[in-house]
């Protein structure tokens, strides 16, 4: 059996549009009720979520019955230990978030290589190499390893092209919410300041060849990068769709 082909990361190599969602609410029934809805990604999140790194394990599983969809999975930190465990798990694209610096972003990219690129842990029965079904997983692992790297802050921006060019790096994602934090604006990612530094970032990112991605519920702000150049781009997350949904059936009930 070969090592199955990353599509999200060949998707952003041929430059194609893909549009996602991100999975807060854990256990196994919302990520594959999600996976089924057409888009091509979603994001396990394990950062701002009650999603364990255990659980992570079976999301994918389910997942899994939904061939065309990509699972991005987001690692609480950029920490070597828990994304040995998720790569084991078999997730083949990473959203690592605070990374602030090209030494960050090298600390990264060994961190999800085997040696000798990198420092990923070996081991034999995981679900990555199919319990061992997979001809020579280890050797071919780093092939299919997508590294998504998250700047969101003003350090991060003003170090953007060091990060998104350190080699093995394959997209910049960049986070609205905390950049608007560090920029001096809580609460506010459509603050004018905030918005021209995103679509700074998105102008550099391009100019630099690197993929761009943004998460935003503002549907009219995430056209507008996709026309600048975000290239996988996600536009909805499932908590606040439920809660959305949920307020507007109890509004349509009111006297």
């Amino acid at each position: 059996m070969k090592n199955p082909e990353n599509r999200f990361r060949a998707a952003l190599k041929a430059g194609r549009q893909q549009i996602g969602l991100w999975n807060t609410i854990g256990g196994n029934t919302v990520p594959e009720a999600l996976a089924g809805c057409g888009f091509d990604w979603v994001v396990i999140d394990t950062e701002h979520s009650a999603v364990e790194v255990v659980d992570v394990l079976g999301a994918l599983q389910s997942m899994a019955a939904w061939p065309w969809v990509s699972p991005v999975v987001r690692p609480a930190f950029n920490d070597p230990v828990l994304i040995k465990r998720i790569l084991d798990f078999g997730a083949q694209t990473l959203l690592l978030p605070y990374i602030q610096s090209a030494d960050e972003a090298r600390a990264a990219v060994r961190a999800v290589r085997y040696p000798p690129a990198g420092i990923r842990g070996v081991a034999g029965m995981t679900r990555a190499s199919r319990y061992g079904a997979i001809d020579g997983y280890t050797a071919t692992a780093n092939d299919e390893i997508c590294l998504l790297l998250q700047v969101e802050t003003r350090a991060a921006l003003e170090a953007i092209e060091s990060i998104a060019t350190v080699e093995g790096v394959d997209g910049i994602f960049i986070g609205p919410a905390d950049l608007a934090a560090s920029l001096g604006h809580p609460g506010n990612p459509g603050h004018p300041e905030v918005v021209a530094a995103i679509e700074g970032a998105i102008a550099t990112l391009k100019s630099l060849g690197v993929p761009s991605g943004i998460l935003s519920l503002d549907e009219a702000f995430v056209r507008r990068c996709m026309e600048l150049g975000t290239t996988f781009t996600a536009v909805g997350v499932d908590l606040a769709l439920l809660v959305s949904g949920v307020r507007a059936l109890r509004a349509r009930f009111s006297a």
